[in-house]
């Protein structure tokens, strides 16, 4: 018999919260890029990848960052835009942790760094909805690295095949699933109505 799921694990960007970076940084580079060259480039950044896990200063992030890609800004006045990629919780998103909350422990683990957590944590939209918030620049590993889900159920004191975890990108999933999670992919809040439905646990 399937152990029971107790805690609902969540992704945030691209999941509960409107994340624009790649169309905001598409528009701050010098020459015509397309969506999927900048999201590539995005996702193998060394500068991104260094600063998601905790190992290069936010300094250090801006200056490197902004030389590499050429953009046109100096490093505060970058920082202030990049900070602004976090828009906040998708329409719906609140209503349905609240539906949530009575039956299940919510928790979040996301690829995120020190400006872009630190938007969400003063959100007072998204205080006080989760039971935990867990970040790969706190961690010091990112997903889909084995570690990083090793890391937050550790946190969470909950064995894995009692949590359903969420993301929108299938390598993360996939990842959980190997960690022994139960894991289901969601592109916004619809797409986790879906899962918790198709699952009966909704």
């Amino acid at each position: 018999m399937a152990r029971p799921i107790e805690v609902l694990l969540f992704d945030l960007g691209g999941v509960l919260v409107d994340f624009s970076g790649v169309a905001d940084l598409q528009a701050l580079l010098p020459g015509p890029s397309t969506t999927t060259d900048v999201l590539a480039r995005w996702i193998g950044c060394p500068h991104s990848l260094a600063f998601g896990m905790g190992s290069m200063s936010t300094e250090q992030f801006a200056e490197r960052f902004i030389r590499d890609w050429g953009i046109a800004l100096e490093p505060g006045a970058f920082l202030s835009a990049y900070r602004s990629w976090c828009r906040g919780l998708l329409p719906g998103a609140r209503e349905l942790l609240c539906e949530l909350r009575p039956r299940y422990r919510l928790a979040a683990l996301s690829n995120s760094n020190e400006v872009h957590w630190a938007a969400l944590a003063e959100d007072p939209a998204l205080v006080g909805l989760f039971d935990a918030m867990y970040s790969s620049h706190q961690l010091g590993v990112r997903k889909p690295d084995a570690a990083i889900y090793g890391a937050a159920l550790e946190r969470l004191a909950a064995p894995a095949a009692s949590v359903l975890f969420f993301d929108d990108a299938e390598a993360n999933v996939e990842a959980a699933r190997r960690a022994g999670l139960e894991a289901c992919r969601a592109d916004g809040v619809e797409g986790v109505r879906r899962c918790l439905r198709g699952r009966g646990l909704l």
